[in-house]
């Protein structure tokens, strides 16, 4: 089902002090009409695959979450903003609310939405939703660019979501094992970044490595690392028509990111996953259709009683958002 946006989830602060440069993303969002230089947001309320995966729900309502704490966050790209390839305008799509227990049904719908929202702007940002929300996502981009675009998915994670889907079908943890089973494997290109060695056991392991999937433990993404992640980015960028960045936002450590499903226990600090969102969007650019999409999933505000984790996910999606 799809829920129609509303200027009414953007709510903020307007400051009378030389208004013009005191903008905040609630007073750049439109909810009518995209254009070259704007961005999109779009929401997946669904919490399903979580739920079918045993993990805490709640993340339905992330996408709410991420809009309160979005809009009040200050927009820096300036005047000139279109020409210093900056966007001028945030698209909200509004959401595609699963319902029941049909999650299969919602992640079509998402795809369709993706596919058509991307005619509309220069990157759409989707809000989930559980992890779950990877496979609609990527569905989408593969039918807007066709089957024969090489597609770099990287994920930001404790966990490779590689799992074969059990007899309660696809959950939150299986969209990477979709994904190769509808590229094939010669077209399935994924880089794994802040994989937890005590939450994938021996079996996600080894299939990682039988599908050539590149991956970095968490302990292998700390400040120190970085030179060698810059590395490994470029290379793996490099033959990639596109990039698709997922961001699992269970990759933090529990102390920045406590409202997810779980936790981590020692995860992979903020500075490094805003280094390597930076790195990323660097290395799009030398991609053909550059970084079309980019989710960030797992934002679960029943846990998050504070709002830490709706704030930081708000900072990373500022980042998308903001840089081209």
């Amino acid at each position: 089902m799809k829920k129609q946006p509303s200027l009414n989830d953007w709510q903020g602060r307007n400051d009378q002090d030389d208004p013009a440069h005191a903008q905040r993303w609630h007073n750049r969002v439109v909810t009518d009409t995209g254009s070259e230089d704007a961005m999109g947001i779009l929401g997946f309320s669904c919490d399903i695959g979580v739920r079918r995966n045993h993990g805490r729900p709640g993340a339905a309502e992330g996408p709410a979450a991420l809009r309160k704490q979005l809009a009040n966050l200050p927009w820096h790209a300036g005047d000139g903003a279109a020409d210093q390839g900056q966007c001028t305008r945030l698209l909200d799509l509004g959401d595609v609310v699963a319902e029941g227990d049909d999650l299969e049904s919602a992640q079509a719908e998402l795809a369709d939405s993706i596919c058509q929202g991307l005619k509309q702007v220069k990157r759409l940002l989707v809000i989930g939703g559980g992890h779950e929300t990877a496979y609609g996502s990527f569905c989408g981009l593969y039918k807007a660019l066709g089957a024969k675009a090489k597609i770099g998915i990287i994920n930001l994670d404790a966990h490779f979501d590689l799992r074969k889907p059990e007899s309660a079908g696809p959950s939150s943890g299986t969209p990477f094992y979709q994904i190769r089973e509808l590229t094939g494997s010669d077209n399935f290109h994924y880089c794994c970044l802040g994989v937890a060695q005590e939450s994938n056991t021996d079996t996600l392991f080894n299939r990682a490595q039988q599908w050539g999937v590149q991956f970095r433990t968490d302990k292998q993404m700390t400040t120190a690392d970085l030179p060698e992640i810059a590395l490994q980015l470029e290379e793996f960028s490099r033959p990639m028509d596109a990039l698709y960045l997922t961001i699992d936002i269970d990759v933090l450590p529990h102390y920045q990111a406590p409202g997810v499903s779980a936790p981590a226990a020692r995860g992979v600090n903020l500075e490094v996953i805003e280094a390597v969102t930076e790195l990323v969007i660097l290395n799009a650019r030398r991609c053909k259709f550059g970084l079309p999409l980019a989710d960030l999933t797992e934002l679960n505000p029943s846990c998050d009683s504070q709002g830490v984790t709706a704030r930081t996910a708000a900072f990373i999606a500022n980042a998308l958002l903001s840089d081209t």
